[in-house]
This record gives structure tokens, C-alpha cells and sequence, in this order.
């Protein structure tokens, strides 16, 4: 699809809320391979070490993280849900494939972007992280966004927002505004899963105007 027209349809979508469209290919080459072993040394380091997931019971797998170990653009929940805690592998239920609808519509393949949660187990009967819970595990979280070094993080969600930029301010007051994590550039915004709960013309303008603002970024 040519740009022009891409961004054309972009607009159009906005004004009449429906669903993300694609833009095209995507705007960075990304090397896959260079951060792979690291990656895979805080993941064993984390599973004989994680001083909550050693010790957790309510979950079947660890879920990690998923994508390319060089990515630029890394996306980070709060925890694995039902379908998650099945296959190990994040965002993988009705909220994975509307956050995979975003990714492509960004122009991305969600072979070429990071994505990970704060907590590497399935909390109890899908609860909301405990903040101690988030401080335990979420030590190995930051060894990932050490590693793999991002140029943006789109926090989904109010535990992973609060989490990275240490606050207590929810999600409905952050979004939309960039912020910085240890010098990389911040974009909190709402979590999938509240997207297709309140599937709003309003909703879906606010998630793309924050999503405009990261390839903005990755523009530069």
C-alpha cells in the first residue's frame, strides 16, 4: 500500500473509529540475532532465581517475553493471562491479536518489536499484580530492557506504567504523554484488553494518537 494513501486511510479511520489499518512495511531494519544469548542467560537466570516465580503457584508456564532480541519498539503489559499460562507466550488471547492489530498497523510485524509483562507468571484467577509481586519479578524485566535497549517502550496498562516510571498516578492521567524510563522514551497507554472492553470511537483515537506519537520517534 503506498504511504500517502496508508496515512490517508489512518485519518479517515480516526475520524470514523474503525478498526486499525495497516500503514505498511516497517520503518527500521532490525537486526535479530545479536542480543539472542544475553536474553536467553536473564531467562534461565530467571527461572531458577525469580524470587516471586520460584515460588508462585497459581500458574502452569512461565511467560517470558516474545520477539526480536534488537528491537526498537518494545511493548510491556502487567502479567499473562489463561491462554498465555497455556502456551508461555505473551499476549496470545483476544488481547494479543487486538495488540497484534495494532503492531501492523503501525507497520510493524510482531516478529520485529519485544513484547513482554512486568510479571512472568499468571497471577491467581487473573488478578492485577500486587506491587510487591511487580518489585520481585520485574528486577528481571529490567535486566530485558537493559539488554535489548529499545528506542521505545509503549507500557500498556496502569501496573506496567506505574512499575516503570514508579507512580502511583493510573493510567487515565498518563496516557498520551511521554515519559522516560532510564533515558528511553515512554509511551503509556490503555491495556488491549480495556480496549475491547470499552471499544469506543474515543478509546481507539486515543490508543493511535499515542501510537502516532512512538513512530514520531521512530522516525527520527
Amino acid at each position: 500500500m503506498d504511504e500517502q494513501i496508508a496515512q490517508l486511510h489512518f485519518e479517515t479511520s480516526k475520524l470514523m473509529g474503525v478498526d486499525f489499518l495497516p500503514i505498511g512495511e516497517s520503518p527500521l531494519e532490525i537486526d535479530s540475532t545479536t542480543n539472542l544469548q544475553p536474553l536467553e542467560e536473564i531467562q534461565q537466570d530467571h527461572k531458577n532465581n525469580c524470587p516471586h516465580c520460584t515460588t508462585a503457584t497459581a500458574h502452569t508456564k512461565i511467560v517470558f517475553g516474545a520477539g526480536n532480541p534488537n528491537a526498537s519498539l518494545m511493548f510491556i503489559g502487567e502479567a499473562p493471562g489463561e491462554e498465555e499460562d497455556k502456551t508461555g507466550v505473551p499476549f496470545v488471547g483476544p488481547a494479543g491479536e487486538k495488540l497484534n492489530q495494532i503492531i501492523e498497523a503501525m507497520g510493524f510485524s510482531r516478529s520485529e518489536v519485544y513484547i513482554a509483562n512486568v510479571l512472568k507468571s499468571r497471577p491467581k484467577n487473573n488478578r492485577t499484580p500486587l506491587p510487591s509481586e511487580a518489585n520481585l519479578c520485574g528486577v528481571y524485566l529490567q535486566k530485558q530492557i537493559e539488554c535489548i535497549s529499545p528506542r521505545v517502550i509503549v507500557a500498556l496498562g496502569s501496573p506496567a506504567t506505574k512499575f516503570l516510571l514508579q507512580t502511583t498516578v493510573g493510567i487515565t492521567k498518563l496516557r498520551g504523554h511521554l515519559m522516560e524510563y532510564n533515558g528511553i522514551p515512554v509511551m503509556p497507554t490503555y491495556h488491549p484488553a480495556y480496549l475491547l472492553r470499552n471499544y469506543t470511537k474515543e478509546i481507539r483515537q486515543q490508543i493511535w494518537s499515542d501510537m502516532q506519537q512512538v513512530l514520531g520517534i521512530l522516525a527520527q
